[in-house]
C-alpha cells in the first residue's frame, strides 16, 4: 500500500499533536480536514493527507488566528485556493500594518525624548493675542502646566487642532476654575507631542486615540517602551510563525488529489 494509501486512526493523528481524538473528528466536522473514509465498520480512516492537513492547520494558527486558519482550511478542501491565497496575503497586509503602525509609535516615543522646544510644525504659528495668557497663573496647576495658545504655538499648529484632539480623546486639558482657560499639564502636553507626530506620520485619529490610551494607562512614555519591545517580539514571532505555516501548507497543496 502506498504512503498516501496508508490508513491511520484518529488516535494515530490526535496522538502525534498531543490532541484528542475528538478533536482531530471536530476538525473534520469543521472542514479543517478533508472528509475521511470509512471502513466497513463505519470508522473513520484518514491517511498521510489528513495528517498533513491537521499539520497545515496547526501551524496556520499561530501565524494567522484561528478564525483565519479556519477559512484557509476550509477553502483549500473546498478547491476554492485563490479564496485561500487571498486571505493569506490579507493576513500577511495586517501584519505590515502592525509593523508601520509600531515603527511610528517608535519614532514618536524618540521625539517625545528631544527637547521640547525641537518639534518642528507645517502650520504657521498663529499670532498671540494681547489679551490672551502665557502661562496659567501660580496656584496647583505645576510648573510645567500651559494655556492653548504657547502650546499650539510649541507645536506649530493652530489652537483650534488641538480644541478638536480635546473632542476626539487625544488631550484632557482641565478648566482654570478662575479663568474658564484650558490648562494642559505636563501629560497633556505629552500626549499632544505624540498625537502631533502620529498625525504628521498620516494616521487617523481614530487610530492615535487608542495608542494615547496605551501610553496613559502605563503610566507615561517610559512603561510604553517596554510594552513596545514585546510588541516588536510577538510581530517577529508571527512572522516566524507564517514561514512556516507556508511550508506546512505548501506541501499540503503539493500532494495528489
Amino acid at each position: 500500500m502506498s504512503r498516501e494509501g496508508r490508513r491511520l486512526r484518529p488516535v494515530d493523528l490526535a496522538r502525534g499533536h498531543g490532541l484528542s481524538t475528538q478533536a482531530v473528528r471536530n476538525y473534520e466536522e469543521a472542514g479543517i480536514l478533508p472528509p475521511a473514509d470509512r471502513t466497513a465498520a463505519g470508522y473513520r480512516a484518514y491517511t498521510p493527507r489528513h495528517a498533513q492537513a491537521l499539520r497545515a492547520f496547526l501551524a496556520l494558527v499561530p501565524a494567522h488566528g484561528h478564525a483565519t486558519a479556519t477559512a484557509i482550511m476550509r477553502a483549500v478542501n473546498e478547491g476554492a485556493v485563490e479564496d485561500a491565497l487571498r486571505r493569506l496575503d490579507e493576513s500577511h497586509a495586517q501584519l505590515l500594518d502592525d509593523r508601520r503602525t509600531l515603527e511610528a509609535v517608535e519614532r514618536a516615543l524618540a521625539d517625545l525624548a528631544q527637547p521640547s522646544g525641537d518639534e518642528g510644525g507645517h502650520a504657521t504659528s498663529p499670532a498671540r493675542p494681547p489679551s490672551a495668557p502665557t502661562s496659567p497663573p501660580a496656584g496647583g496647576h505645576g510648573t510645567d502646566a500651559t494655556f492653548i495658545g504657547p502650546l499650539a504655538r510649541r507645536l506649530g499648529l493652530r489652537p483650534a487642532t488641538l480644541r478638536k484632539w480635546e473632542r476626539a480623546g487625544l488631550v484632557r486639558p482641565r478648566r482654570d476654575p478662575k479663568t474658564g482657560y484650558r490648562v494642559y499639564s505636563a501629560a497633556d502636553v505629552r500626549d499632544a507631542r505624540l498625537a502631533h507626530q502620529l498625525r504628521r506620520g498620516g494616521y487617523l485619529l481614530e487610530q492615535i486615540a487608542p495608542l494615547i490610551e496605551q501610553v496613559r494607562a502605563a503610566g507615561g512614555v517610559e512603561p510604553l517602551r517596554a510594552a513596545l519591545d514585546g510588541w516588536r517580539d510577538r510581530l517577529s514571532a508571527r512572522g516566524r510563525a507564517m514561514l512556516s505555516a507556508a511550508a506546512e501548507l505548501h506541501a499540503y497543496l503539493s500532494l495528489p488529489d
